[in-house]
C-alpha cells in the first residue's frame, strides 16, 4: 500500500478525500520532525519511532572485496508495538468492524505536542527531585552514622570504668603455601 492507497482507504470515515490526504500529510510531518529533533514517537498498540545514531565503521564493498569507511550517521528506526506484532503473527484476530489499533487508556494522553519548553520544564524538575531525594538519603545516612557514633560511645564509656587499653598485635603474615601439585602429578605417572 502505497499513500495515495491508505488516503483512499480512509477517505470515507473521515469525510473526504481532500481531509484524509491532510491528515496523512499532518501525522507524517509531525513524527518526521519529532524524530528529527531526536525525540521517541510512540503510538499505543502500533510502535515507536526514534533516532538512532551509527558509528564510524569499516564496511566491504560486495563487487570488490575491498574495505570502505562509512561515516558516522544517524538513521530512523521503527519499532513495532506488541499489538502489532500479535496481529501480524496471527496470536490475534483483526477486528472486522473495529480499529486495529485501539486508543490509548484514558488520562495516558498528553494535552498536546511537547514543546522544546516543556520538555525542558520536565528535565530540570526531574534534576531537581533526584537531588533532592539524594540530598534526603546523605542527610538521614549522616544522622544514622551519628546516632551510631554516639551511642558506641556511650557503650564504651559505661563497660571501660578505669583500665589501662593495650594495643592489639597485628596478626603474623603467613608464608605462601606451597605448590606440590606438580610433585604429586609425577608420583602418579612414575
Amino acid at each position: 500500500m502505497n499513500k495515495a492507497q491508505l488516503v483512499e482507504a480512509i477517505a470515507d470515515k473521515l469525510g473526504g478525500r481532500q481531509q484524509a490526504a491532510d491528515a496523512v500529510d499532518i501525522v507524517l510531518d509531525a513524527i518526521i520532525r519529532a524524530v528529527v529533533a531526536g525525540e521517541r514517537v510512540s503510538v499505543t498498540g502500533f510502535g515507536s519511532f526514534e533516532k538512532v545514531n551509527r558509528p564510524a565503521r569499516y564496511a566491504r564493498n560486495p563487487q570488490t572485496g575491498e574495505r570502505v569507511r562509512v561515516k558516522k550517521t544517524s538513521v530512523p528506526r521503527f519499532r513495532a508495538g506488541q499489538g502489532f506484532k500479535d496481529l501480524v503473527a496471527g496470536t490475534k484476530k483483526l477486528p472486522k468492524n473495529d480499529v486495529a489499533v485501539k486508543k490509548a487508556p484514558k488520562g495516558s494522553l498528553s494535552g498536546g505536542a511537547t514543546t522544546k519548553k516543556a520538555a525542558a520544564k520536565k528535565a530540570t524538575a526531574k534534576k531537581t527531585t533526584a537531588k533532592k531525594a539524594t540530598t534526603a538519603k546523605k542527610t538521614t545516612a549522616r544522622k544514622a552514622t551519628t546516632k551510631k557514633a554516639a551511642t558506641a560511645k556511650k557503650a564504651t564509656a559505661k563497660k571501660a570504668p578505669a583500665k589501662k587499653t593495650t594495643a592489639k598485635k597485628a596478626p603474623a603474615k603467613r608464608a605462601p603455601a606451597r605448590k606440590t601439585t606438580a610433585k604429586k602429578a609425577t608420583a602418579r605417572r612414575g
